[in-house]
């Protein structure tokens, strides 16, 4: 009942955030110009800040695991190119190809998983490295995805592509992130600017939800609903029940196999949305996406941590 009560806490108030971005905009408080202007903020300034933030403060030289960290790798790159195959072979709306495949396979890893081990066992554990092995790659792979899978797409444009990461600012913000957490670096850095960066950082969270309520469109999404479903299903069941067998046989326990599960099933992060709109993706989808696997993740996470507690495995 604890662990019920923590995710219901963990879940419904992210929820209850896009709620009040939903009528905030059937007032009339904010319009569509609104979510064009947050989106270009949270895209150029506050989620760069915010992952240079997560994984520059995770002390790659203290928590450094191979073997967990390849396990975060491996699963990542699987999923997404599983996925992907996959979409592109049932999937004949090729337009919502890019949102599905981001939403189904990229999970809130960074905040979730800080969240959750921290409340079950008072530190972190190798949630850090699991951040580093999975949030770049998240990143990564879904610049590569939305720019091949846009609207409008014709073919592969390799240089565009490369062009595409070299200047996307959340790639630039985490690789900036890596060399902060190799250096030390906040632990040298001048107070006001690491209060700077806190500051912009914790925008990111309160203003997506907001744009994603804002930029909600009842009557397009429930013409989504079944591909909706289906990411979500993938997101939240599919993959942690694919996955955690095989951390269990390695042998990951405790911290880690709870990090491993919010790696592979927690709900899809509010980054897809964003990413979404900016890159000229299916945005209603990914937000779709993000309200169903928010409002069940409470459940299906419950669940799976009480069955891997009876299990003895945390």
């Amino acid at each position: 009942m604890e662990n019920f009560v923590f995710s219901m806490n963990a879940t419904i108030p992210v929820f209850l955030v896009i709620v009040i971005g939903y009528f905030l905009r059937k007032k009339g408080m904010v319009n569509e110009e609104y979510v064009d202007i947050s989106n270009k903020i949270l895209f150029h300034i506050s989620m760069p800040a915010s992952l240079f933030q997560d994984i520059s403060n995770a002390n790659i030289n203290e928590v450094l695991d191979v073997k967990m960290l390849a396990f975060c790798m491996i699963v990542s790159s699987i999923s997404f190119f599983c996925i992907w195959g996959g979409a592109k072979l049932f999937i004949k709306d090729k337009e919502i190809i890019g949102a599905f495949v981001q939403a189904s396979f990229r999970s809130s890893a960074a905040i979730m998983g800080i969240s959750f081990v921290k409340n079950m066992y008072g530190d972190l554990g190798m949630t850090p490295l699991m951040i580093i092995g999975c949030v770049p790659l998240f990143n990564a792979y879904s610049v590569i995805l939305l720019s091949i899978e846009g609207k409008g797409r014709k073919g592969i444009q390799f240089k565009e592509i490369l062009m595409g990461i070299v200047k996307n600012p959340i790639i630039i913000g985490i690789l900036l992130g890596l060399i902060g957490s190799v250096s030390g670096f906040n632990k040298y850095s001048p107070v006001i600017l690491n209060k700077t960066i806190d500051n912009i950082a914790v925008l990111t969270s309160p203003l997506a939800l907001l744009s994603i309520g804002a930029g909600f469109k009842g009557k397009e999404a429930l013409a989504k609903m079944k591909p909706t479903v289906v990411a979500t299903f993938i997101k939240l069941v599919a993959l942690p029940a694919i996955f955690i067998p095989i951390a269990i046989l390695l042998g990951f326990r405790n911290q880690d196999l709870v990090a491993l599960l919010i790696m592979t099933g927690a709900p899809t992060t509010v980054s897809c949305f964003i990413m979404a709109k900016s890159m000229n993706n299916d945005e209603i989808l990914s937000g779709s996406v993000i309200v169903l696997s928010t409002i069940l993740s409470s459940f299906t996470i419950t669940f799976s941590i009480y069955l891997l507690k009876i299990l003895g495995y945390i």
